[in-house]
């Protein structure tokens, strides 16, 4: 294998496309908002990326294998056509992730998009009930652009800088011309965040704009809470008993 073979599955003529990214990462928010996307709308793929920088493995699905790739899909049937990169894996080394960021803005240019939406999670280290988002952008107007969508633009923060691909769309892109943005939901940092994923689209939704359900993403936030309410009665430890009051008094 090559450093990167790319398929090309498909080549759609596609109206100035926004590109967004939802690889996995912090909560899964990315993640999580990209596939919602794919479920919502009438995706095509267009490009399967498979690299030597992934990791050396397969998934298994009903028995069937898939070598580890990045996916880009076009969607036409939104308000605004749309390119959306997914997949199971970032790269597992540094000059991979530069790579694999060139090859995604290749694809970004081939189809004449002009401006990029990179999506992820922001870590709280706590679990959160109302989660905000948090963003970085490529120009002054974008950030204006985003704060009207109560989007918060914080000193320092995230900590540390957006590292992967995620940072990667933002840094290279300005480099090459694009419009770029990260949208940051706050998540605790230490489970799949749906709730988080919802509060991202609905920020994207309205900057972009489309508009589209969210009844499959709710189903998992319901689940989602019900796993942090036991986690938060582990946290505080058992409820007392009538007979534990009692003695207690």
């Amino acid at each position: 294998m090559d450093e990167f073979d790319i398929d090309r599955p498909a080549d759609p003529e596609l109206d100035a496309p926004v590109l967004i990214e939802g690889l996995p990462g912090v909560g899964h928010v990315g993640k999580l908002a990209a596939e919602h996307l794919l479920e919502e709308f009438d995706a095509e793929l267009v490009r399967r990326i498979h690299s030597e920088h992934f990791p050396p493995q397969v998934t298994i699905e009903d028995g069937r294998t898939r070598l580890a790739c990045a996916e880009v899909y076009a969607i036409r049937d939104a308000e605004r056509d749309l390119l959306v990169l997914t997949g199971d894996h970032q790269a597992g080394d540094g000059p991979g992730h530069y790579r694999l960021t060139e090859a995604v803005l290749d694809v970004a240019a081939a189809f004449d998009a002009e401006r990029i939406y990179a999506l992820g999670g922001v870590p709280t280290g706590e679990l959160v009930d109302e989660p905000g988002v948090v963003g970085a952008a490529t120009t002054d107007e974008l950030i204006e652009e985003l704060e009207a969508v109560d989007v918060e633009f914080r000193e320092n923060e995230p900590a540390g800088g957006i590292v992967g691909v995620s940072g990667l769309l933002l840094g290279l892109g300005e480099r090459r011309g694009f419009e770029a943005a990260c949208l940051m939901g706050e998540t605790s940092g230490y489970l799949v965040d749906p709730k988080s994923a919802r509060v991202v689209l609905e920020v994207l939704e309205s900057a972009v704009p489309f508009e589209i359900g969210y009844d499959s993403l709710s189903e998992r936030a319901e689940e989602m809470e019900e796993v942090v309410k036991r986690i938060r009665q582990m946290e505080q430890g058992p409820t007392p008993t009538e007979e534990d009051l009692r003695y207690i008094g």
